[in-house]
């Protein structure tokens, strides 16, 4: 794969990972899910952290020196949950971390507890926090989506501290899915940035184009696919830039790089409403004047636009 990035100016983004893709700092001691002595004994250890999970939220408090963090407690003033326990790991100072998984939140535990999503506070939180939040809403997502063996129908149970399910009829087993998916920064040869705007997103809100990779296709032939589903712009070079957990509800956001061959935009009004080239100058003037909103700070298509634009851009919750 060739090098896409452009001949304008470039940010290094390799020192700004996407957030929830950063190191969280917890192994996830996968070896220990089986075996439920350990499991026992780490849910009654004195330094576990528990924090509950419920709908893709979590509890979150704001804390006075502008930080925002998981509310957890000790596995001991834990509530009891009427569904499931997942262990999320360990991290260098021995700490375990459990997740739980209720039919709601508990009540707030003091004024700062509040609930809330990824999305939200993906971007605000720790990378300890983060990965140990995207972690638990991954497996929640999967659990509450997959209760019924694909095989039989049987109902299944849950084993592996989450992170299998098991059909008691048949005896197959069944892992959570991750659904991958491109997300790409095309330019043409003028170094323009194609960005669109998808049916549902509202007035002004511009970002890079993405989609689902189909079965028996590559990366790479879906990133060439989706551009010329959606915009109607053919693709010729692709380069892999980096990638980004992505649990809504199952995806990993795989990011890449374009040179386009053709600049004729034809949009095709199911995915994108609209679809414009950029130049930088043009990008800063529509982010100045908000005629443009630039993404989320919590994606992927931050950091891809970042590469091109050359510099950081302008914060947005």
């Amino acid at each position: 794969m060739s090098d896409t990035s452009g001949t304008g100016p470039t940010f290094d983004t390799t020192a700004f990972p996407p957030p929830l893709a950063r190191p969280s700092g917890v192994d996830r001691a996968a070896e220990h899910r089986l075996d439920e002595a350990w499991l026992a004994a780490a849910w009654s250890h004195p330094k576990t952290q528990v924090f509950v999970v419920s709908g893709g939220q979590v509890l979150v408090e704001d804390t006075p020196d502008g930080r925002t963090e998981l509310v957890m407690m000790p596995s001991f003033e834990a509530p009891e949950s009427e569904v499931h326990r997942y262990f999320l790991g360990v991290d260098d100072e021995g700490v375990r971390y459990f997740a739980l998984q209720k039919d709601s939140l508990p009540g707030r535990l003091d004024e700062a507890a509040r609930p809330a999503g990824l999305r939200e506070v993906g971007a605000l939180l720790s990378d300890r926090d983060a990965g140990l939040m995207v972690h638990a809403v991954a497996l929640e997502n999967w659990q509450r989506m997959h209760r019924f063996c694909s095989r039989c129908g049987e109902r299944t149970v849950v084993a592996a501290a989450g992170h299998i399910r098991r059909c008691p009829a048949c005896g197959a087993e069944h892992y959570p899915r991750t659904d991958p998916a491109v997300i790409m920064l095309v330019t043409d040869e003028e170094d323009r940035a194609l960005l669109g705007r998808q049916v549902h997103w509202p007035e002004g809100r511009f970002s890079t184009l993405a989609g689902f990779v189909e079965p028996g296709e590559s990366l790479e032939q879906a990133v060439v696919r989706e551009v010329a589903e959606e915009a109607g712009v053919t693709v010729g070079e692709v380069s892999y830039v980096s990638s980004q957990p992505w649990p809504f509800p199952s995806s990993l956001m795989l990011g890449f790089m374009a040179r386009a061959t053709s600049a004729e935009i034809t949009v095709d009004g199911e995915e994108l409403h609209e679809a414009r080239w950029f130049s930088r100058e043009e990008y800063r003037k529509a982010m100045e004047t908000g005629e443009v909103l630039p993404p989320y700070g919590i994606s992927i298509a931050a950091r891809l636009i970042e590469r091109w634009y050359g510099m950081p851009l302008p914060a947005r919750r």
